[in-house]
């Protein structure tokens, strides 16, 4: 079902009052290497006052990446962030860095500081990143698993099983749940 020598990373990010002045963000990251079920894991949260959404999924991400030591590896990244998943799997970073770091309406990109941390490990590692539907609720009877599955093979092709998928969107929900950890941590 899953290859040993991929490292498996389910981000996720969250800031409770993102709009306002003053809020709590926290991010949460589920690192995976080895065959499933024997798979060894390691979990990071973290938490930041007055924040966004959009750099807590960022933060995941990278907290992830420094926690993997050697080079060389090969990573697979599933998080519901679009604008994350987005950057890298459209490329958006190479046009940023071409333009100095101006976006396509001529403004400074933002979070430059976490996108310039972030793009080095792309050369560092083999990395592929796939979108999830965040905050699925696994135990409901009224949520439709085969439509979820049908929107995450548009969203990534149909290299998972239907299987693959619900343990994948398990992981992702255990990376929420971490996001929460933080946010409590500092409230």
């Amino acid at each position: 079902m899953r290859n040993d020598k991929v490292v498996r990373i389910y981000t996720d990010g969250g800031c409770a009052g993102n709009q306002s002045d003053e809020n709590l963000g926290g991010w949460g990251a589920v690192l995976e290497f080895g065959p499933g079920g024997g798979a060894a894991t390691k979990e990071l949260y973290g938490n930041e006052a007055n924040t966004t959404n959009n750099r807590m999924e960022m933060t995941a991400l990278l907290e992830a990446f420094r926690a993997i030591t050697r080079d060389g590896q090969t990573i697979q990244v599933f998080s519901d962030s679009s604008y994350l998943m987005d950057c890298f799997r459209k490329k958006w970073y190479v046009n940023w860095q071409q333009n100095g770091w101006k976006n396509a309406q001529k403004k400074p990109v933002e979070n430059q500081d976490l996108w310039k941390e972030l793009i080095p490990y792309l050369d560092r590692h083999s990395i592929e990143f796939f979108r999830v539907k965040g905050h699925v609720n696994l135990n409901s009877r009224v949520t439709d698993f085969e439509k979820l599955y049908d929107r995450f093979r548009e969203w990534n092709g149909n290299e998972f099983t239907f299987e693959e998928f619900k343990y994948i969107t398990e992981k992702n929900n255990r990376a929420d749940e971490l996001v929460n950890m933080g946010i409590d941590e500092i409230r």
